[in-house]
């Protein structure tokens, strides 16, 4: 029987999880103390029934709970304390490598540009992962050492008509414009991102596009993909989470994608809204045919999905099914540790319960976190890295003997 203490105790990644989405409950009610930020309530047991729960009742009910968590990162003494408190919890589960996504520009304001925001990040990770790197058995090289590296995010749309998560948005970070926060749309961003990437050597590997599908297409941020690509940023897109195949085909045509975001729509042709499409069965087949051959690797979020999706009733009927049988490269991320109440453990627990993985094809999910990470280093070293996650991943297997 494979139980949770086994699974912690493997090493993981996890290649998909938002900064501001990842609080601890206790820091987000002690810091909103400190700067007289109201919640609906003091306590963990009141936020966690009123706004971080374990089923939303829609999209933008989920949300919500970004607007209160954003408003106590306006500072960065908060932004180093939740970006070291993210990796230590990582790293206390057995993520022995994550890369945390977050739009800098939702933290800059007139007290914090964007340098100070990333810098303030960085130590914080950074602290961290010194500090799980001191341990005897990563000095002694039995077991892997531990890492992480930064994903920048765009944001699709900035108007607060958007949605109600907007508007609360916008009312407690005074400082934005109505479409863009200090004019820093993608492009800006992506010029940002690479030159505090190469002037402070700070691991900023991604870049991400985040924000509502419909409407509001992938095309439009051609040139700030552009950039990155030709800047060596590696590139992943939130597509097919809340629309069709063809938001999908759009990330990786349009704008380069080496992995994305959610991707549950990619094998439903009931989703294909463009009347250019004739066959929309013949699209989803030939678009996951180019996806598995490429390896493009799709970041799936299974919690999170459940919570926002209404349509999904019983995580066993996930895409995430189709996905295996169609061999497509998958692995498994948190998206939201807070707002999902969720830890990389639970979702490959969930993956194992609901989809009855094998032995083989759990070790080849897990491992394939690692090759399709954006790894901030060479190469040569990045392989050096996934051997010994390999050695280390069957040694663990060796001691549990559950599978």
């Amino acid at each position: 029987m494979v139980t949770s203490d086994f699974i912690k105790a493997l090493p993981k990644t996890d290649l998909h999880v938002h900064l501001d989405g990842s609080l601890r409950v206790e820091t987000l009610v002690e810091l909103a103390r400190e700067r007289g930020v109201k919640l609906p309530s003091m306590t963990k047991t009141g936020l966690r029934r009123l706004v971080f729960k374990d089923r939303y009742s829609s999209l933008n009910e989920y949300l919500k709970g970004f607007a209160l968590t954003v408003a106590v990162m306006q500072d960065p003494e908060a932004m180093e304390r939740i970006a070291y408190e993210l990796a230590e919890d990582n790293y206390q589960e057995g993520v022995r490598y994550f890369e945390m996504r977050f739009a800098p520009q939702l933290h800059a304001n007139k007290n914090m540009d964007m340098n100070t925001v990333l810098r303030a990040v960085n130590r914080g990770m950074n602290r961290a992962t010194r500090r799980a790197n001191r341990r005897k058995e990563v000095r002694e090289g039995s077991e892997p050492e531990f890492n992480y590296a930064i994903t920048v995010c765009a944001l699709r749309y900035f108007n607060a008509e958007m949605s109600p998560y907007y508007k609360d948005l916008f009312r407690v970070h005074p400082y934005t414009q109505k479409d863009q926060l200090y004019g820093l749309g993608s492009l800006e961003l992506a010029q940002a991102a690479v030159t505090i990437r190469d002037k402070l050597g700070i691991p900023i590997t991604g870049f991400d596009l985040a924000g509502r599908e419909k409407g509001f297409p992938a095309e439009d941020h051609r040139m700030a993909y552009e950039f990155a690509h030709r800047n060596f940023l590696k590139k992943t897109v939130h597509a097919g989470e809340a629309y069709g195949p063809e938001s999908i085909f759009q990330a990786i045509t349009d704008l380069h994608a080496d992995r994305i975001g959610h991707g549950y729509y990619l094998l439903n042709p009931r989703m294909i809204r463009a009347p250019s499409i004739r066959d929309p069965m013949e699209y989803v087949r030939a678009l996951a045919e180019y996806i598995a051959d490429r390896r493009i690797t799709v970041e799936v979020c299974l919690t999170s999905n459940l919570q926002t999706n209404p349509r999904l009733k019983d995580l066993s009927k996930h895409a995430f099914r189709d996905m295996r049988k169609r061999r497509l490269s998958t692995t498994l991320c948190t998206d939201n540790r807070l707002i999902s109440n969720t830890t990389v453990t639970k979702e490959v627990m969930l993956a194992i319960e609901n989809f009855g993985l094998s032995a083989q094809e759990l070790k080849h999910i897990i491992i394939y976190g690692f090759k399709r990470s954006f790894f901030p280093d060479s190469y040569t070293v990045k392989r050096d890295y996934v051997r010994k996650i390999i050695d280390y991943y069957d040694e663990v297997v060796n001691r549990h003997t559950v599978i």
